[in-house]
């Protein structure tokens, strides 16, 4: 049996590039670890939400694990919205449509876990959320 174990990595703050979200008003992404870093399964993103960012209605093919690391801001899952803030977790399964809004005067943050490998995101009309 071969040693195929990744090979550790600590990557700065100073080193992560955020880039805007393409559809989302006001979010931004920064990849902390993934797949391209050696990470076997899992990547983890550092998304920011500006005050009063939008992020339209979206279905994913995998899942997303979140912590909310700042601010407040609303979540909609499903046919729920839910106002999380700073050391919520969330679950957002495969396929369900979700958006975030942030009403707020400040900054939100959140990680996001998700499995590597491809995800297809498909914006969702209202008529079909």
């Amino acid at each position: 049996m071969s040693d195929s174990r990744p090979e550790p990595v600590v990557k700065r703050s100073a080193d992560i590039e955020y880039e805007a979200v393409g559809a989302a008003d006001g979010m931004s992404k920064g990849v902390l670890v993934s797949e391209a870093d050696g990470a076997p399964n899992f990547a983890i993103r550092r998304f920011v939400l500006d005050p009063g960012a939008t992020v339209p209605k979206h279905t994913n093919e995998v899942e997303h694990e979140q912590y909310v690391l700042s601010g407040r801001y609303v979540v909609g899952i499903g046919d729920e919205e839910y106002e999380v803030e700073a050391g919520d977790s969330l679950l957002i399964p495969a396929g369900v449509v979700h958006w975030y809004r942030n009403e707020s005067d400040d900054e939100g943050a959140f990680l996001c876990a998700v499995p590597n490998g491809d995800d297809a995101i498909e914006l969702a009309d209202d008529a079909d959320a």
